[in-house]
């Protein structure tokens, strides 16, 4: 069962990928970024939720900054859902 962190990062997510739907001029290279990170989050959800939690994953909050960062001019919707995931991420020590 989430809790509600979890399930704010999860809802955060989806809305995140519907923005990204919504943008029809995504660069490939940020896209591919953007599939790792939500894999790498999801894995961090059930390692955390098993309370396995490592080194490898922290900083994801880090890493939605600065994808962020790389978005911020071509898409800045999307830019913003990302400073929010981040910061939720952060906020949630991963």
């Amino acid at each position: 069962m989430l809790n509600e962190n979890d399930a704010d990062l999860k809802a955060r997510l989806k809305a995140l990928h519907r923005q990204l739907q919504e943008t029809n001029d995504v660069d490939p290279e940020l896209e591919t970024l953007l599939r790792q990170l939500d894999g790498d989050i999801d894995r961090a959800l059930e390692r955390r939720a098993e309370q396995q939690l490592d080194d490898n994953t922290y900083g994801l909050g880090s890493r939605t900054q600065e994808l962020a960062a790389r978005f911020n001019t071509r898409h800045p919707t999307v830019s913003t859902g990302l400073r929010e995931l981040g910061n939720i991420l952060s906020n949630m020590g991963i």
